[in-house]
């Protein structure tokens, strides 16, 4: 595997609607690899996309888990169908969840990822106890593959996330931290979370946005094209170093549109490459 350097820029990609060979065309060498939920994970998936990934002497950082069902619309919607708080699909999701940690072992990669949902704060609720157990299962399936699992970060305050990542203790727990998710939900500075999460942090994503809309209780902000948005890509970087940091800079743009999806990302690399050089 080819040594990556500090903060080096990435992409993040689906492995049902992008190319690897076009991804790598943006100038990149690594990013991380999105599984949908409707993916069939055999062994010529295994197989092919291990030979796209050693073809183009790409480094897949993190494989990440996304579930049928799943909606993005407004935050009751997300409370209601995304990641491991519905009960109804619990038992499916944490069985592909294994599918997906036992794909990415096949790939080679060290590490997965996913969305876990609205946890409940109070630790004595029994749904709470049920995600918390949940996410142990998976982290010990994910451990016996020699691997990291990342929760992304965006549904809660960066302390409530903190609370539940050491209640579930388990040594190969991290965090993917997307800033942009923090601004989305409404839910903090992401800035400053870095000072509270930092030390768990072991990938992230690049992404922008706006605030939530004023007056429009349960509505999401809007995901913007990178530099466009709240964040402050400058500011995000450096806090990054600060807290010691050295991952890949992974890209998301999570557009609609697929052409305009990839002009974003294309302007993202250089803005992301602009920001790192100037910081070096």
């Amino acid at each position: 595997m080819q040594h990556l350097k500090d903060r080096e820029v990435g992409v993040m990609f689906w492995a049902d609607r992008d190319h690897l060979a076009r991804i790598k065309a943006f100038g990149v060498r690594c990013g991380q690899l999105g599984i949908p939920g409707s993916m069939d994970l055999n062994a010529t998936a295994e197989a092919d996309w291990k030979a796209a990934i050693e073809q183009e002497h790409f480094v897949i950082g993190t494989v990440f888990a996304a579930y049928n069902g799943e909606s993005y619309a407004d935050i009751p919607t997300v409370e209601q169908t995304v990641g491991f708080v519905p009960r109804s699909s619990r038992d499916a999701r944490e069985k592909r969840t294994r599918q997906v940690s036992d794909f990415a072992a096949a790939l080679g990669v060290k590490s997965i990822g996913c969305h876990i949902g609205f946890v409940p704060e109070d630790r004595s609720n029994p749904e709470y106890v049920a995600v918390r157990d949940l996410v142990r299962r998976l982290a010990d399936h994910a451990a016996k593959n020699g691997q990291t699992f990342a929760l992304e970060t965006g549904q809660e305050p960066a302390a409530a996330l903190l609370s539940f990542f050491e209640d579930v203790d388990r040594p190969n727990l991290g965090i993917n931290f997307d800033p942009a998710n923090m601004i989305l939900y409404g839910t903090g500075d992401p800035i400053e979370a870095l000072d509270v999460l930092g030390k768990h942090v072991i990938s992230v994503h690049c992404k922008d946005g706006d605030w939530p809309p004023m007056g429009q209780p349960g509505a999401l902000g809007n995901e913007r094209p990178l530099g466009k948005g709240a964040v402050g890509m400058e500011r995000f970087v450096a806090k990054l170093k600060e807290v010691g940091y050295k991952g890949p800079l992974v890209i998301e743009r999570e557009a609609e549109n697929q052409e305009e999806r990839m002009i974003d990302i294309g302007a993202a690399v250089e803005l992301l490459k602009r920001i790192t050089n100037a910081q070096a």
